[in-house]
């Protein structure tokens, strides 16, 4: 017997899912979640347990977590460890926070949906005591540099396959290795923001401030679920290779907006009141071209003017700051722009769905596209349907996911 309810009800969620739990108790079988999988992700329906032997595909994107009208499905949490981690005086706790998450998180206390609350985010880490805050806009930096040099030798050398695949959605990621294994080939082999400033902070940084790497706690404040899932894959501990301390990863947590939120309020916190303050100076800075990576096609646009300027030694013209073609939540969005006489053609995918009906990848023998750049998540990073105030308990990173409820009549 299936230790899961029917596909028909809902989606089915494995007890060690990094990235999302349910509380049985609050599920009412409304079936959102399955809608939301199986009409915008394009994962459920694609498979039945009886051929994955009873086991749950899951990409890790954490929409079925924003639109459960219950709270029934919610982010593992880790912001306990967290502040266990803060509490233990041996331990150096980092935060490197998302762009996005600076024009999210007032949302969460009462603002504007919009307000750049930069300021007031660091100074709330700091109050819950955080020992350094960096700004993951430095690694976006790193991640540009490092996917527009490949693109552009790519092209030039034709020494991988075009178009290539931007890497820096873990959901992206997982969908692709799921289901078009043959594409991976194309994948940018840059990893993303945060897969890059964790290794960073625990080298470089660690070096720089004279801390002992073993002692740092690596967290990434992020709104997106599928880090949760990124920062666990058995890749990601550069750091401790270099180190000679495989067991070391190289981000140990991964808070979202709402959990940072949650806690902010279980200490009592007036996020309102708070004095703002500036990220700390080394790793704190970063460029234009990192600061836009939350926005819809931001990372596509970033990577196109970076190549432009390594290409020509110029800063890119004018129709490369603002690419209105690949912007927006729906649908398959093309731009063409000139690269020194030669035309560079993008494509920006908005939902795995359209992804998968698209005719214009290389397994339809596609070839004029040089840089894709697939979006698994509807509205990108900025919002989320329920607040903090809206969620429920939730489960720690050390609790176990229910899912006995399926053994109950659907």
């Amino acid at each position: 017997m299936s230790k899961h309810l029917p596909l028909s009800v809902r989606v089915p969620i494995e007890s060690d899912n990094p990235g999302i739990c349910r509380d049985e108790e609050a599920c009412i079988r409304c079936g959102m979640c399955r809608d939301v999988c199986t009409n915008v992700i394009g994962v459920h329906g694609t498979y039945t347990l009886e051929e994955t032997g009873d086991t749950a595909i899951c990409i890790h994107c954490g929409q079925c977590a924003n639109v459960c009208p219950t709270a029934s499905i919610t982010e593992v949490y880790e912001y306990q460890a967290v502040r266990a981690a803060i509490a233990d005086p041996d331990k150096v706790v980092i935060v490197s926070t998302s762009p996005s998450v600076r024009v999210a998180l007032g949302e969460e206390f009462g603002m504007k949906p919009g307000d750049f609350v930069q300021g007031k985010m660091v100074a709330l880490l700091r109050a819950l005591g955080a020992d350094y805050v960096l700004d993951t806009n430095f690694a976006a930096d790193l991640t540009i540099m490092e996917e527009a040099a490949e693109l552009l030798e790519r092209i030039t050398k034709k020494m991988a396959p075009l178009p290539q695949f931007t890497s820096c959605c873990p959901a992206w990621v997982k969908f692709a290795e799921t289901y078009y294994p043959e594409l991976l080939p194309n994948l940018s082999t840059a990893k993303s923001p945060i897969g890059m400033q964790g290794p960073t902070i625990k080298t470089y940084f660690a070096q720089k401030m004279g801390i002992d790497p073993k002692e740092i706690v690596n967290v990434a404040l992020t709104p997106c679920i599928a880090k949760k899932f990124e920062i666990r894959r058995p890749e990601m501990n550069a750091a401790g290779k270099q180190l000679g301390e495989p067991a070391m990863r190289d981000m140990d947590h991964v808070v979202t907006t709402r959990e940072l939120a949650r806690w902010a309020k279980e200490e009592g916190i007036d996020f309102a009141k708070l004095e703002e303050s500036k990220y700390d100076s080394l790793m704190g800075e970063a460029s234009g071209a990192g600061v836009i990576f939350g926005n819809t096609g931001g990372v596509m646009e970033a990577a196109l003017r970076t190549a432009y300027y390594s290409l020509t030694g110029e800063n890119a013209p004018k129709e490369f700051y603002q690419l209105e073609p690949v912007r927006g939540y729906e649908g398959i969005r093309e731009a063409s722009l000139e690269y020194c006489r030669n035309t560079v053609e993008c494509c920006r995918c908005a939902r795995h769905t359209k992804c998968k009906e698209d005719d214009r990848t290389p397994e339809r023998g596609e070839e004029r596209l040089s840089l894709y750049r697939g979006d698994g998540l509807p509205g990108r990073l900025y919002r989320r349907r329920r607040t903090a105030a809206q969620s429920g308990g939730g489960c720690r990173s050390d609790e176990k996911s229910k899912d006995s409820g399926a053994l109950q009549p659907g």
